[in-house]
């Protein structure tokens, strides 16, 4: 199947999406058939501070369209962030749209994890991922959102983590473990990889890149279907 991809959103996050699927689809002997596009990430931070839904919609659905052209079947956004206008985005796509955040909640039933603790954009961390997480109980430091949501957007634009801020989503993890029972900590921002990088930190950290991946490979080698992933038209 061929995966469309909405990239730009930033630069990081798209390059980490095209070397992890990459990686996935050429592990099971498999090529990869892919295009991406580009999106603007300055438009994102503005319509997603302003949750401005219906421009961020219709600036994807035009990218989707030229994702279309270029003969994808189906299409993701590569940033959590990105997905605060997802609902919008399906009514508007001319291609079926794999979310990063619904496959979350059976794959934390799965793993047996009941608690998470939520590190992305302030949306993201504001929202509990959507309020899409039925099964699993998610928390956010509350008094520190605008703190971590502004160093994780700096980090996103810059496409660099520096060690301050590798220290700040290290320690607010750590605390949503140590003091709010948390089982695993969410890397809930497609960028988050520029600070963890697969690093040990003493506790349990799940990437959400990484289920999304293991559901865009699957498509991507035939492993699966548009309607056993439920993808939305």
């Amino acid at each position: 199947m061929h995966i469309g991809l909405i990239g730009g959103i930033g630069v990081a996050a798209t390059v980490v999406y095209y070397q992890k699927l990459s990686a996935a689809v050429a592990a099971k002997g498999k090529r990869l058939d892919l295009t991406i596009v580009n999106a603007d990430v300055q438009e994102l931070i503005r319509t997603n501070l302003a949750d401005d839904r219906d421009t961020q919609s219709k600036s994807y659905a035009r990218l989707i369209d030229r994702l279309k052209a270029a003969g994808a079947d189906c299409v993701a956004i590569t940033s959590l962030g990105g997905h605060f206008c997802y609902d919008e985005t399906v009514k508007l796509s001319s291609l079926p749209l794999i979310s990063a955040v619904k496959p979350l909640d059976d794959y934390f039933v799965a793993k047996g994890i009941r608690k998470v603790g939520l590190l992305g954009t302030r949306v993201v961390m504001k929202t509990k991922l959507y309020g899409q997480l039925q099964q699993t109980q998610s928390v956010a430091l509350e008094d520190e959102i605008e703190t971590l949501g502004q160093a994780y957007q700096d980090m996103a634009v810059s496409g660099v983590c520096n060690p301050s801020d590798r220290d700040l989503f290290f320690d607010a993890g750590r605390r949503m473990v140590d003091t709010m029972g948390a089982d695993a900590i969410v890397l809930a921002g497609t960028d988050l990889n520029l600070a963890f990088d697969g690093r040990d930190v003493g506790y349990k950290y799940i990437d959400a890149l990484d289920v999304h991946i293991g559901v865009l490979s699957r498509l991507a080698t035939g492993e699966a279907s548009l309607q056993e992933v439920k993808a939305d038209t």
